[in-house]
């Protein structure tokens, strides 16, 4: 493949000062909150933005793309530290920026189109949903003896047992936080909500009993640590690391790839997947190496860089050495962050992540496609967000092999309306493949005349998979034991060549020189 990274049509503009000035404003307490969500400590989050960030946007396939720690992670990531621990996480990190370069030289890229709405929709919303459920402890203060339980009905389950220890201090935080995020997005949706939000419930919490971060993760170093390879090799650890790496893998790559088609809707610009998927996998192995965790493109962050006014991946670069220049100077200041605060951050990230609007859209207009939402939202908030995404995928399978198929079908023509027929005619209609030929040969077998010649119009079809090739190769065979000859009218070239294989091996030798013979 011929990978172009971003930073080679690098330009500075007026337009990318300012939109990377916005982005860290923005990705500063995300950063921060999604760290912390993922059960790894905030300075991990702020290296992953510093790194991951600025990487995404050098060495990426897009124009506005903006790295950093995602939302859609949490889940995974704290299963993977639970499981195997922080080395554990570094390792499948690194695996898993392997794997997003091998897609990317595969030129894989662009199979991200074949990931159907709905999927996307219930996936988006699951993954919302357990975040929600992820921040109930801090955002209610509550206290637990053992550690919180992963799958979502134990954690409802054991914070509903210690529902009597909810700090009232610790909600009030969060509600401020939560009010005046929303309330900032209201009435002047220019300025900083996220960052006004945090600001302002650190303020209430001065008054307000509520453990900040410092209280739980200490002092924040003020300086990115030394590079280091994760333990590549522990081949038990490489073996248990593996899975979470493709968990990854997927999921990076379904989000950054979402994210930078998002961008060029707004931007007008074009994305190069594949080079975006290569740029995505070296920003992993980096961020990994830094001690940081899966980095991907994120869309609310990439959004906020179009709409701040981004020309290039310079604004990328810019709001990535901003992040950069707070932990040197400012790191301290993190500290007195309330984890409520944060938890009320998420809260509303969480919220704006399901497309309400879309659901209801999507449930009335079509009942498959909103089974397949559901099914996958079920899946992913009971079982693993795996196999959600591979359970929706096979279910929209499904709805969309019976719609096609009620597309497809025969009606008849000239010749049915009389006694004894010397000729008729079948008008075949849609797609004949495996999903439609038990309808066409409902109607095939009303023939109870022997006319001489049996013709499909095969003009309005515009394919034949090889299970309808098969059938009409059994039907002219079926047909010539009763002393009927089947010709096939109306095929275009492509057509032909199918039909042409599929009859090979028909019975009659001839088959296929009288199907195509007209």
């Amino acid at each position: 493949m011929s990978y172009r990274p971003a930073f080679l049509g690098l330009s500075l503009h007026r337009g990318d000062l300012q939109a990377g000035l916005t982005v860290a404003i923005v990705a500063l307490p995300l950063s921060l909150a999604i760290a912390i969500a993922s059960g790894v400590g905030p300075d991990r989050g702020l290296v992953t933005a510093i790194i991951g960030g600025f990487l995404v946007s050098a060495l990426g396939g897009t124009r506005h793309q903006i790295g950093g720690p995602a939302g859609a992670f949490i889940v995974l990531v704290s299963a993977c530290v639970a499981r195997l621990g922080v080395e554990g996480l570094l390792l499948a990190t690194m695996m898993s920026g392997a794997m997003l370069v091998i897609l990317g030289a595969l030129r894989l890229g662009g199979t991200i189109r074949y990931v159907p709405y709905p999927v996307i929709l219930g996936f988006t919303a699951g993954i919302a949903v357990i975040i929600a459920a992820s921040q109930l402890r801090d955002l209610l203060g509550l206290q637990l003896a053992a550690a919180e339980p992963g799958p979502l009905p134990d954690k409802l389950a054991a914070l509903w047992a210690v529902r009597g220890t909810l700090s009232a201090g610790s909600l009030a935080v969060a509600a401020i936080a939560v009010a005046t995020i929303l309330g900032v997005q209201r009435l002047w949706p220019r300025l900083p909500s996220l960052l006004l939000g945090i600001v302002v419930a650190t303020l209430a919490a001065q008054v307000l009993e509520a453990p900040t971060v410092a209280d739980r993760f200490g002092a924040l170093p003020a300086s990115l640590p030394m590079p280091s390879l994760p333990p590549l090799t522990d081949p038990a650890l490489l073996m248990a690391a593996l899975p979470f790496a493709v968990s990854f893998t997927l999921l990076g790559a379904i989000e950054s790839l979402l994210s930078a088609m998002v961008a060029d809707q707004m931007a007008g610009s074009r994305m190069r997947p594949d080079d975006e998927l290569v740029g995505q996998g070296l920003a992993n192995v980096a961020v990994a190496l830094f001690g940081g965790f899966c980095t991907t493109g994120t869309i609310a962050r990439t959004a906020t860089n179009v709409r701040a006014g981004s020309r290039g991946p310079a604004s990328g670069m810019i709001h990535a050495g901003l992040l950069l220049g707070f932990l040197l100077l400012a790191a301290p200041l993190a500290g007195a962050i309330p984890l409520a605060a944060l938890a009320g951050l998420l809260m509303v990230v969480a919220w704006k992540m399901v497309e309400w609007h879309a659901i209801g859209a999507l449930a009335r207009i079509s009942r498959g496609d909103a089974a397949t939402m559901l099914v996958t939202f079920l899946t992913v908030i009971l079982r693993d967000l795996t196999e959600g995404i591979i359970l929706g995928m096979a279910l929209a399978g499904v709805v969309f092999i019976a719609r096609m198929a009620r597309e497809s079908g025969a009606e008849p023509g000239a010749g049915w309306d009389s006694d004894d027929p010397d000729e008729l005619i079948v008008h075949l209609r849609g797609p004949v493949f495996f999903g439609s030929v038990a309808r066409i040969e409902t109607l095939i077998d009303r023939i109870v005349t022997r006319p001489h010649l049996l013709m499909l119009d095969v003009s309005a079809v515009p394919f034949v998979d090889t299970t309808g090739a098969q059938m009409i190769a059994a039907l002219a065979d079926r047909l010539r034991r009763r002393g009927i000859r089947l010709v096939v009218v109306g095929a275009h070239a492509r057509l032909r060549a199918v039909l042409d294989h599929g009859l090979a091996h028909a019975a009659d030798p001839d088959a296929a020189r009288r199907l195509t013979d007209l």
